[in-house]
C-alpha cells in the first residue's frame, strides 16, 4: 500500500504590536535638535539636486522635502523617520513631468493623487502587505533606479543636457556631451565626485559630503567660469497650484499616481525598518503611509516634488541623537530658512556639481551587494533581479514590478508543488501501527497541510504513477488539509476520471464541512465511492468489501 503525504505548514505568528512613539522629552530634545539639523543639512544639497533632475526646477525640490518632511514628521509612524524627494521618486516623477508636457496642473495633480492613494493605503491598513514584495524585485528595481540616475546626469558631467526625457535619450545625449566637452563644467564635475567617493567616513559624521562638494564646487564655480548653473531660484512662498485633469491625459495621471504612491509606500517602509533596528523600536506601518500621503497630497498643492522615506537622512538623523517627530521637523524648518534666505546664492550653484552628487546617490542605490550574493546563490534570485533591472531601466517602473512579482510568484508556487510532490512519502505501509495495510491493494494520498494550486495541477499525474498493477482503490486522506479550493477540487475530477478508468474505488477520509461545501460547489463530491471519518475505517472496509461498488 503507498501512503503520498503533503508537507506540513508552518503556524501564522501573530504580527507583534507596535510600541508606543516615544515622547518628546527634555533628555532626548538636545539630540533631536542636532539629529535634525544634520539631516537638513544633508537634504539640502539633495533636494536642489533633485528639483533640477525631476524637471520642476530646485525650488521645487526643496519645497517637497520641507513639506513632505514636516508633514510626515508630524503624521508618520516612524519616529526618526526624515522624509524627502528620494532618487526612486524622481525618476518617475521626472517620467510624469516628461509625459505630461510640463503641464503644472496636471503634473502635481497627479502628486496630490498619489498622495491620496498613500493615505487609502494606510487607511484601509494595508501597510504589512507592501513588504510583501519579494527582495529580488526590490533589488532589480532599486537598481535599476540608481542606474537610470547615474544615465541621466552623465551627460551633464561634461556641461551637456539630455535632448528630452527618458534614459534612451540620456544615453543618446552622452556621445555628443563628450565630442563637445565644456571644460570648466568637466573639471567641477571631477572634483565634486573626488569629494562624494572620496571624503573620509570619519570627516562624514561631522559634516556629509554631499555638502562639503556643494560648498567646494560653487565656490570654485565663481573661479572656473563657464560652465552651466542653476541659474535664478525664487525665495519666499510658494504658490498655489490648482490640480487639473484632462480627457486625454487622465491615464498618464493616474497610473503615475499609482506608481508613485507604491514607490513612495516600499521607500518610505523599509527606511522604517532601517529605523526600527537602530533604535529598537517599531514603527506603525499605516500610520506611515498615512502621514507619507498627507505629505505628497500638501506638497502637489504647493509645487513641490513627490517624497519617501530618505534612508540616508534617517539614519544621519539616528546617528545625530534624533529620538523623535521632532527631528524631522526640525529638519525641514532649516530648509524653510536657506528657501527664505538663501536662494540668491543657490543659484549659483553649477549644473555639474549637482550632476556629480546625483551620480553618488545613484551609485549607492545599486545593490551591489545583493548582485555579489545573488551570483553564488540561486540563479533564478538573480536572473528575476536582472529582468527587473532590465525593464526598469529600458521600459518603466510598474511593468518592471509587476512583471518581477507575478514571475516570483509563479517560480515560489513551481517550488512549492515541486516541493510537495517530490517530498511525498510513498511506501507499502502505513506509518501509524494497528492500521490494516490492504495487503498492497491500496494505495493512500494523505494531505499534511494546504495544497498549492501547483501541486494540484500535477496531482492526478501524480496518482497515475503511484498505484500497481495491484492497486484495487485509493484513498484521498483529507485530515490534515484545512481547506479545499477550486484548484483541488478539479485535481479530485481529473482522479476520479482516472480511477474511474481503470476500475478503482475511490474513497475519501476525513474531509472537513468547509472542504465538502467546495467539493459540492464543483460536483465532485459525488466522485467518491464511499467516506470515512478515519483512514482505519476506510481501511478496514476496503479489506472487508463493505466499501465495494
Amino acid at each position: 500500500m503507498a501512503v503520498i503525504d503533503t508537507p506540513p505548514t508552518s503556524e501564522h505568528t501573530p504580527e507583534p504590536t507596535p510600541k508606543p512613539t516615544p515622547k518628546i522629552e527634555k533628555s532626548s530634545l538636545r539630540g533631536d535638535i542636532f539629529g535634525g539639523i544634520t539631516a537638513g543639512v544633508v537634504a539640502l544639497p539633495l533636494a536642489l539636486a533633485f528639483g533640477e533632475a525631476s524637471g520642476a526646477g530646485p525650488i521645487a525640490g526643496l519645497w517637497g522635502a520641507i513639506i513632505v518632511g514636516f508633514l510626515a514628521a508630524i503624521f508618520g509612524g516612524t519616529a526618526t523617520q526624515v522624509s524627502g524627494p528620494t532618487g526612486p521618486m524622481i525618476v518617475v516623477f521626472a517620467g510624469v513631468f516628461d509625459s505630461l508636457d510640463g503641464d503644472l496642473g496636471l503634473i502635481f495633480a497627479t502628486v496630490v493623487l498619489a498622495g491620496l492613494f498613500q493615505i487609502a493605503l494606510g487607511v484601509l491598513r494595508l501597510g504589512k502587505y507592501i513588504n510583501l514584495v519579494p527582495f529580488p524585485v526590490v533589488s532589480g528595481f532599486m537598481t535599476g533606479i540608481g542606474v537610470i540616475i547615474i544615465l541621466l546626469q552623465a551627460s551633464r558631467l561634461f556641461g551637456g543636457e539630455p535632448d528630452g526625457g527618458g534614459t534612451i535619450n540620456a544615453i543618446r545625449a552622452i556621445p555628443d556631451a563628450i565630442a563637445e566637452t565644456n571644460s570648466s563644467a568637466l573639471i567641477l564635475a571631477g572634483i565634486t565626485l573626488a569629494i562624494v567617493f572620496l571624503w573620509p567616513a570619519k570627516f562624514g559624521r561631522i559634516i556629509p559630503a554631499a555638502l562639503v562638494a556643494l560648498i567646494v564646487g560653487t565656490g570654485l564655480g565663481q573661479i572656473i567660469t563657464g560652465a552651466p548653473l542653476l541659474g535664478d531660484i525664487p525665495t519666499g512662498f510658494p504658490d498655489f497650484v490648482l490640480p487639473t485633469f484632462s480627457t486625454g491625459t487622465l491615464s498618464i495621471v493616474i497610473e503615475g499616481a499609482i506608481v508613485l504612491a507604491l514607490l513612495g509606500a516600499i521607500d518610505s517602509l523599509l527606511t522604517s525598518l532601517v529605523a526600527d533596528n537602530m533604535t529598537r523600536t517599531r514603527h506603525n506601518s499605516n500610520r506611515e503611509l498615512i502621514g507619507q500621503g498627507i505629505g505628497n497630497s500638501v506638497a502637489g498643492l504647493f509645487g513641490g516634488i513627490p517624497g519617501a522615506g530618505a534612508t540616508m537622512r534617517t539614519v544621519i538623523n539616528v546617528r545625530s541623537g534624533g529620538r523623535t517627530r521632532l527631528s524631522g521637523a526640525i529638519h525641514s524648518v532649516l530648509l524653510l530658512a536657506v528657501v527664505l534666505i538663501l536662494g540668491p546664492v543657490a543659484s549659483q550653484i553649477p549644473q555639474a556639481v549637482l550632476a556629480g552628487i546625483l551620480v553618488k546617490v545613484g551609485y549607492d542605490i545599486l545593490d551591489l551587494t545583493f548582485i555579489k550574493q545573488a551570483i553564488k546563490g540561486p540563479k533564478l534570485d538573480l536572473g528575476l533581479m536582472l529582468v527587473v533591472l532590465g525593464l526598469t531601466v529600458f521600459v518603466d517602473l510598474i511593468t518592471a514590478v509587476a512583471v518581477g512579482v507575478v514571475l516570483a510568484a509563479l517560480a515560489f508556487v513551481n517550488q512549492l508543488a515541486t516541493r510537495q510532490l517530490s517530498e511525498m512519502d510513498v511506501t507499502d505501509q502505513l506509518a501509524s501501527s494497528g492500521e490494516a495495510t490492504g495487503d498492497g491493494r491500496v494505495t493512500v494520498f494523505a494531505f499534511n497541510g494546504p495544497l498549492s494550486f501547483g501541486a494540484a495541477a500535477d496531482l492526478s499525474h501524480t496518482a497515475a504513477q503511484s498505484v500497481t498493477d495491484s492497486t484495487e482503490a485509493v484513498i484521498l486522506d483529507f485530515t490534515g488539509l484545512p481547506y479545499l479550493d477550486a484548484s483541488g477540487a478539479r485535481a479530485i475530477g481529473a482522479i476520479s476520471a482516472y480511477t474511474e478508468a481503470a476500475g478503482l474505488k475511490l474513497v475519501s477520509v476525513g474531509m472537513n464541512d468547509e472542504s465538502l461545501k467546495v467539493a459540492t460547489a464543483f460536483g465532485v463530491d459525488g466522485s467518491f465511492t464511499a467516506s470515512y471519518g478515519t483512514r482505519a475505517e476506510a481501511l478496514n472496509a476496503l479489506n472487508t468489501g463493505i466499501a465495494a461498488a
